[in-house]
This record gives C-alpha cells, sequence and structure tokens, in this order.
C-alpha cells in the first residue's frame, strides 16, 4: 500500500495542525458555573470561616492591651473575630451569666458558649467538639502565660466550666 492511499485515524488536530480543545464549550461553562458556586460557598457561609471555626464575638474595654493579644492568639489559631470595644463590660458579663467569681478582662461568644478570659483556643476547640452541658468557660482573673498574657513568668491556671444552676467544674490545667 503506498503511502497516499493508507487510512487517516482521525487525530487530536484540526486540519492547522493545532491541538484542538479536549473540553467543549458547554463542558467549560459547566466548569465555571461549578467553580464560582463553590467560591460563593466559601465566602457567604453563615458563620463558618475557612478553618471552619465558628465566628468569636469579643467584648473588651477599648483600653486592654492583652484583650487584642488574646484576639491575636485566636485568630492565629482560625478563628475568626469580631470585635466589639464596650465601657460597659461588668454589664455584659452580667448579662451572659459570667459569676463574679469567674470574671477577667473580656468576654466573648461561640455559638451558644459564653468564654471569659484568656482561655486558650485548644480549649475553645475542644468544647465546641464535645459540646457539653455547660454555659461557658473561664480562665479568672489574668495568669500570666495563659494566651495573650505571655510572661518570663508562667502560673499554673485552669480552665472552669461553668453553667447556671450547676457547680462550677475544672475543665483543664495548664
Amino acid at each position: 500500500m503506498s503511502k497516499s492511499k493508507r487510512i487517516r485515524r482521525s487525530s487530536p488536530t484540526n486540519q492547522q495542525g493545532t491541538r484542538r480543545n479536549l473540553f467543549g464549550q458547554s463542558q467549560k461553562v459547566i466548569i465555571g458555573t461549578v467553580s464560582i458556586v463553590l467560591i460563593g460557598v466559601l465566602v457567604w457561609l453563615p458563620k463558618e470561616n475557612q478553618a471552619g471555626f465558628p465566628e468569636v464575638t469579643v467584648y473588651k474595654s477599648p483600653t486592654c492591651g492583652c484583650c487584642g493579644k488574646w484576639i491575636d492568639h485566636m485568630k492565629e489559631k482560625g478563628f475568626k473575630v469580631i470585635t466589639h470595644n464596650r465601657q460597659d463590660m461588668n454589664q455584659i458579663k452580667q448579662e451572659y451569666g459570667v459569676d463574679y467569681k469567674l470574671r477577667s478582662c473580656h468576654t466573648a461568644v461561640v455559638e451558644d458558649y459564653v468564654l471569659e478570659g484568656h482561655i486558650p483556643a485548644e480549649d475553645i476547640r475542644r468544647l465546641l467538639k464535645e459540646r457539653p452541658a455547660v454555659d461557658g468557660l473561664a480562665v479568672p482573673g489574668m495568669p500570666a502565660g495563659s494566651p495573650g498574657m505571655e510572661s518570663k513568668n508562667e502560673d499554673l491556671y485552669e480552665v472552669i466550666a461553668f453553667a447556671k444552676g450547676k457547680k462550677n467544674a475544672i475543665y483543664e490545667r495548664h
């Protein structure tokens, strides 16, 4: 058989010798639409950030520096934080049911839980994973070495779980 009479097999090139596109126009539209929807879902998830942790709302005094450091700690650990500077912190603590003995400088809320003071992010992750029947967690006072209160001298401190009408319990020791 001569070269000119050979049967040509179809190839992925067109008559000009350039490669044909493997995807048709309709496939490109579908892929583009799915991509836009996925990006939209990631951007507009109601209170979830990209790390998968719910939004934390923090109430703090506008002059408190250690609260800002705790907020930085939370952000570094993947939480999205919304901050409200308030002058009436005692009222906020009362509204959220934080007993006087448990109080610290800032109060935060994540989902249905109250967070009082310099609680490590890993304890908050555990709280959200285990979902115990408590109102919240607290680190009373401002212990040296807790997130936002870093120093050369570190105090041992406890994270306390609290719930209205129940006895407080140690949730974690640091």
